[in-house]
C-alpha cells in the first residue's frame, strides 16, 4: 500500500497506513459464502477480530470445523473466542486458589497446514490437529460434501477470485492502491458482492428439467433465491444494528 513493508519507517504518522495490508478471510466450504473479511496488517489483533466475527455470525454454534494455515495467533483467537473457563481443582491445604483455565468445546475441532515450497512448488504438506480428537475430525470430514482431507484450498481459491476481480491486488503490475481507506472498501466492496453476484461453478444444480440452476454462495447459503444484481445489491436498505 502505497510503499513496501521494508521501507515503512518507523515512528512516523503516516507510515502505519502503509506497506503490507492483509486479507484475513474466513471462508463456508460448503457454500464457498465468505463469512468474514478483516483487512489489514497480518497482526493478532485482526486474527481475533475475524474469529470473534465468525462465532457471531454462525450463532455462536461450536460443531465446526476450522483449518487454516499454521499462523500463529489464530491458535489464541480460537481460544479466546470459543474457550470456556472451568475451575480449577485446589490443592489442600494453605495457598491461593488456583486461575480458572480455558476448556475448548468438545465439538469444536482445528486443524493447520504447512506447505514447503521449493523452486516455486510444493514439495511438502503437513497436516496438524490442534483442536478436538482425531475421531471427530474423521467425522467432519467422512460426512462433508467438499472434502476428505484437512485442506485451505477454498481459502485459496476465494483468494485467486477475488485477485482477479480487484485490480488492486493483481501482482507486478501498476494498479497497486495508494490510500488504505479507498483500498479496504474496495475489498469490502468486491469480496461481500461475490456472495450475492458471482454464480460459481462448482455449486451449479441440474433440475429435474435437466436445465442448470447456477447459484451463488447466498444462494447456496440459503440467503437468497436468486442471483443478485450490482444495482438490487447496492440499494438493498441495511436494517439498523
Amino acid at each position: 500500500m502505497g510503499k513496501k513493508e521494508k521501507t515503512i519507517k518507523m515512528g512516523v504518522a503516516e507510515e502505519p497506513l502503509k506497506g503490507d495490508n492483509w486479507d484475513h478471510t474466513a471462508i463456508d466450504a460448503e457454500s464457498r459464502l465468505l463469512l468474514s473479511l478483516i483487512p489489514g496488517k497480518r497482526t493478532a489483533e485482526n486474527c481475533v477480530k475475524l474469529v470473534e466475527d465468525v462465532k457471531n455470525r454462525t450463532g455462536k454454534r461450536t460443531d465446526i470445523l476450522f483449518t487454516s494455515d499454521e499462523h500463529a495467533p489464530y491458535v489464541k483467537a480460537i481460544e479466546k473466542a470459543y474457550g470456556i473457563e472451568v475451575a480449577a481443582s485446589k490443592k489442600p491445604g494453605i495457598g491461593r486458589s488456583p486461575n480458572p483455565r480455558l476448556q475448548m468445546p468438545s465439538d469444536l475441532c482445528y486443524a493447520t497446514v504447512k506447505k514447503t515450497r521449493k523452486n516455486g512448488k510444493v514439495v511438502k504438506v503437513e497436516r496438524t490437529l490442534v483442536f478436538g480428537t482425531w475421531l471427530l475430525l474423521f467425522l467432519y470430514l467422512l460426512y462433508s460434501s467438499v472434502s476428505k482431507v484437512i485442506n485451505t484450498s477454498f481459502v485459496e481459491r476465494n483468494n485467486g477470485t477475488d485477485r482477479g476481480k480487484n485490480a488492486r491486488k493483481q501482482r507486478k503490475t501498476l494498479c497497486f492502491s495508494k490510500d488504505w481507506e479507498t483500498h479496504n472498501a474496495l475489498s469490502y466492496f468486491v469480496g461481500f458482492s461475490y456472495n450475492f453476484l458471482w454464480p460459481v461453478r462448482t455449486l451449479a444444480l441440474k433440475g429435474l428439467d435437466g436445465k442448470t440452476m447456477q447459484r451463488t454462495p447466498a444462494m447456496a447459503a440459503g440467503l437468497t433465491d436468486h442471483i443478485w444484481t450490482l444495482k438490487e445489491w447496492c440499494t438493498f436498505p441495511v436494517p439498523d444494528s
